[in-house]
């Protein structure tokens, strides 16, 4: 908490010099402190994380449609009572947050109505970040050494195409695990009806360092929703399908599918939906998405970041709301979620979740939030609690 103070204090110290240079780009300082609490079968030991992240940069005001962007960051531990995969400390559970001082991105962009182009290392997001994301939740965020090109070629269509050279990890430059030595390649095709949205996608993966996990996906994804003119009610919808196989210099031999559904209905900040998953498998090989944000997915327990090989099926249902709390705590959130996991293949039980979240606006430039997840492990997914306090601060 002190660190977070400290934070804050600085920021809003910062002298006019800064605040002039503010003027003419834009100064990036953001601070993240977290409490992270893990209780996880076997473990005789919970793991009890907490650690800070701080980053800090600029970006230049644009000329003639270019601008320039730095960004350090920083992860400090202050305790060493969990497993970071760096400090040794392996007879607590996981919590992939090591420490960590890096160029987070350096990048150069051009922008004009029609095209932009973003070159160096930046953060990619594509769509819902099912495949391709940020892992924003991790105090170590995923980067790309990479170039993105965006068109559009109507007002309500964009084309997306990003080349991938190297692929920054949640685990840093000091581990093993910590770079994909990339040659891939992603595509996708974006047009917004009235009623939502269209995705056509292609993301051919290719990774010299880890060739079990080159893999060309295909894809195809539809959003939306339609007024029900009863009380405000909106009916929300999803649907996606997407197929995958191996690809480049993977070992292996398979031609999975992955298939995803939901129903909802929406009035207002308040919303109740009930989805379906599937990551398929062929009883040996399994769908994988290892560029995604995979902790906003099948559970915020993280019990399958890796898809086992018989493949995960999952039931879902969600809810989500915001309110005032009088006229110093506004838009407070509140959402909730149940899970029920079994295997794609052969239909053996993983078990359920629950997962419980509230978040709030403390000023304008500071949030908490206390989240929860409860796992009620099966057969070979183990039982665990996760439990996050997090104070954010961003300038």
């Amino acid at each position: 908490m002190k660190m977070l103070v400290a934070a804050v204090a600085a920021a809003l110290s910062i002298p006019a010099a800064a605040q002039a240079a503010e003027d003419q780009g834009t100064i990036i300082l953001e601070a993240r402190l977290r409490a992270e609490f893990v209780d996880q079968d076997p473990f005789a030991e919970s793991a009890q994380a907490v650690t800070l992240r701080t980053r800090f940069g600029y970006e230049t005001a644009g000329w003639r449609g270019f601008k320039l962007l730095v960004e350090g960051e920083n992860v400090i531990a202050f305790t060493d009572t969990y497993n970071s995969t760096l400090n040794g400390q392996v007879s607590y559970p996981t919590v992939p947050d090591p420490e960590v001082t890096e160029l987070n991105r350096a990048q150069i962009s051009w922008t004009s109505p029609r095209f932009d182009v973003v070159a160096g290392r930046q953060r990619i997001i594509l769509g819902n970040a099912r495949y391709v994301g940020n892992v924003g939740f991790r105090q170590n965020e995923q980067t790309f050494d990479a170039i993105k090109l965006v068109v559009r070629p109507a007002p309500n269509a964009t084309v997306t195409y990003a080349y991938i050279d190297n692929v920054r990890r949640v685990f840093g430059p000091d581990s093993p695990q910590g770079l994909y030595k990339s040659d891939s390649h992603l595509f996708q095709v974006d047009v917004r009806p009235a009623w939502g949205q269209v995705s056509a996608f292609a993301f051919l993966l290719d990774f010299a360092n880890a060739p079990t996990q080159s893999s060309a996906t295909w894809g195809l994804r539809i959003t939306g929703a339609r007024p029900l003119g009863v009380a405000g009610l909106s009916l929300t919808f999803e649907g996606e399908y997407s197929r995958q196989t191996a690809f480049a210099n993977n070992p292996a031999d398979f031609t999975v599918d992955y298939v995803a559904a939901g129903l909802g209905l929406k009035r207002g900040p308040t919303s109740v939906s009930f989805g379906y998953e599937r990551l398929g498998s062929d009883g040996v090989n399994a769908f994988q998405t290892p560029l995604a944000t995979l902790h906003a997915y099948q559970g915020w327990a993280d019990a399958f970041l890796t898809t086992p090989a018989a493949g995960v099926r999952e039931f879902n249902l969600r809810a989500a709301t915001s309110f005032n709390l009088g006229p110093r705590l506004r838009g407070v959130r509140l959402s909730a979620a149940a899970f029920d996991f079994a295997s794609a293949n052969g239909a053996v039980d993983y078990g359920q979740e629950v997962n419980l979240s509230i978040t709030a606006p403390i000023t304008r430039r500071l949030s908490a939030d206390l989240s929860a997840a409860s796992l009620n492990g099966e057969g070979p997914v183990a039982d665990r609690t996760k439990v996050w306090l997090t104070l954010e601060f961003k300038y």
